[in-house]
């Protein structure tokens, strides 16, 4: 469903050096299948997502949707790819304040559906995810564990084929992030969605059908600490 090939993106910093943000990434994820990505701050990986978002155009390489090249898209085309192909969780609660939790779960799917509609899709999903009873509640009074499922309602709510997750426990204690990993998981292996997870959270493994550590640009892949890549995770 996604593949890479040989994916670069260089930055060419005053002075001539160069920062090989991501360095001949090769990869591919299947419809249904999680995977994790780990590595440090600095090592690549939001970089990766963002041209996997066809938010930042790579120096080489490609990224390959449906066998689609995104990397070459006009403008357009890239802006109706995010909208209809691509959910994306970002590291940050984007959450209007003041604003209900079914309203601020439905903003990408108001773009396309009518507002009625789009109420009566969300309010199931956000039912699942455990949020039936906030539905009128403010964001500003939801727990972080219930704006980071907000934000998972919000990314699935245009039935993406495509899910890219930046760290979605990075604010989450251990209990909300297992409950959230888990939901992300059943989710999309239901819906037949591929998953890049980024994190630095070792609970990830648990959940992911696949771990790669991406260091200095580069894929290795080993898990942190030099564990051998994860298959298969139950």
């Amino acid at each position: 469903m996604l593949e890479l090939r040989e994916l670069v993106k260089h930055y060419e910093l005053v002075g001539g050096e160069t920062v090989r943000a991501v360095d001949g990434v090769s990869l591919s994820v299947s419809a249904g299948e999680l995977l994790a990505l780990y590595g440090p701050s600095g090592s690549g990986k939001t970089t990766l997502l963002l041209m996997v978002a066809a938010l930042l155009e790579p120096t080489s390489g490609s990224v390959l949707v449906d066998g689609r090249n995104i990397s070459t898209l006009s403008e357009r085309d890239a802006s109706q790819y995010r909208l209809s192909e691509l959910g994306f969780i970002r590291q940050s609660f984007d959450l209007l304040p003041g604003v209900s939790t079914l309203d601020n779960a439905v903003l990408k799917l108001l773009k396309n559906v009518p507002w009625r509609e789009a109420h009566a899709r969300m309010k199931p999903l956000l039912e699942r995810l455990g949020l039936g009873k906030r539905l009128d509640q403010h964001a500003e009074t939801l727990s972080m564990g219930e704006r980071q499922r907000v934000m998972i309602a919000r990314a699935l709510s245009t039935e993406p084929r495509l899910l890219l997750a930046d760290e979605p426990t990075g604010s989450l204690d251990t209990q909300r992030s297992h409950e959230v990993l888990g939901l992300l998981r059943e989710l999309c292996r239901e819906r037949g969605v591929a998953v890049v997870l980024v994190s630095h959270d070792p609970l990830a493994a648990g959940y992911a059908d696949r771990v790669l550590a991406l260091r200095d640009g580069r894929l290795d892949g080993h898990q942190p600490g030099g564990t051998p890549v994860q298959h298969s995770v139950g």
